[in-house]
């Protein structure tokens, strides 16, 4: 059972990643490149509105079957992390569980700036909110990424 959870919690990190990384990049870019036609420009020029709901309901699924699963964490994977010295390792995932609580805190906020209809004094709020946000999900995915290869999934 507890693999399973962890691979669900990874598939729905990944689906986190891509929809904060999406919208970080369509909030900074302008509306004058929207009718351009590369990659990167259509890539920004989405709605990045659009992926606001779906972004808080993912944050605290990936929060919740985290949560879940650390008790498990702290019984096997940081013993062993602590018996091969990986203290980088051990202080990286200590990282990822503060930012965690950081953007579990920023999320309210996160979301009451993309309400609808959007407050333009807010925009540098949208900004500075989502990359904070996008900074922490890389971070916690990266490091989560690390743990596993170091552990493997089949705990």
């Amino acid at each position: 059972m507890f693999t399973a959870l962890l691979l669900f919690h990874g598939l729905v990190s990944v689906a986190l990643l891509g929809a904060i990384t999406h919208q970080a990049f369509a909030v900074v870019a302008s509306r004058a490149e929207a009718r351009a036609t590369s990659f990167l420009t259509r890539f920004r020029s989405t709605d990045p509105a659009a992926y606001s709901t779906a972004i808080v309901v993912l944050v605290a699924v990936v929060i919740l079957t985290g949560a879940i699963q650390y008790p498990n964490y702290r019984e096997i994977v940081r013993p062993a992390l602590q018996s091969l010295d990986l203290r980088a390792a051990n202080g990286a995932f200590e990282i990822k569980e503060h930012l965690s609580a950081i953007g579990l805190v920023l999320l309210p906020a996160y979301w009451a700036s993309w309400r609808q209809p959007l407050v333009a004094e807010y925009s540098a709020v949208r900004v500075g909110l989502t990359w904070i946000l996008a900074s922490m999900v890389w971070w916690n995915f990266l490091v989560g990424q690390l743990l596993v290869t170091i552990k493997g999934p089949f705990l």
